[in-house]
């Protein structure tokens, strides 16, 4: 599972799990509230873990609106489709992970290297926490994405 932020490009989180179950999303997205502050809407794809009716309760409890894509039009998850590509070409399909641990650590590394270090076209060729510390604090302008 990915979590990245529309507004400043920024990878919150990458889930490395066999499985993602709802269960699972809302620990995650609840340490990124924690960290981050609540979002005003949390896009996604229509997959079964942020469709439940776990996740959407929770949704619902913590005030954040849903904007979940259309079945078959990735394009109405850009941002998040583009980042999705650019993890699978610049780590994914790079590495051979020998295990869950070995791909956290790896994988981890990648996220802070495209968040601190790596320029991004798409914010003025500056990295997304260059970004941020430019644009913030903007209160709850960030959006989640999985």
């Amino acid at each position: 599972m990915t979590v990245v932020d529309e507004f400043t490009h920024e990878c919150l989180a990458i889930d490395v799990a066999g499985s993602i179950r709802s269960k699972r999303v809302i620990e995650v997205l609840t340490r990124l509230i924690s960290l981050h502050g609540a979002p005003l809407f949390l896009r996604s794809d229509n997959g079964p873990e942020f469709v439940s009716h776990a996740i959407l309760e929770w949704i619902s409890r913590s005030g954040i609106a849903t904007a979940l894509i259309d079945p078959g039009k990735p394009w109405q998850n850009a941002t998040n489709e583009s980042f999705n590509g650019k993890f699978r070409d610049e780590c994914l399909s790079i590495e051979w992970f020998r295990s869950r641990a070995e791909a956290r650590v790896v994988i981890e590394t990648w996220r802070h290297h495209y968040n601190a270090v790596r320029p991004h076209s798409s914010i003025n060729y500056l990295t997304p926490l260059e970004f941020k510390r430019h644009h913030h604090p903007i209160p709850n302008r960030a959006v989640f994405q999985e």
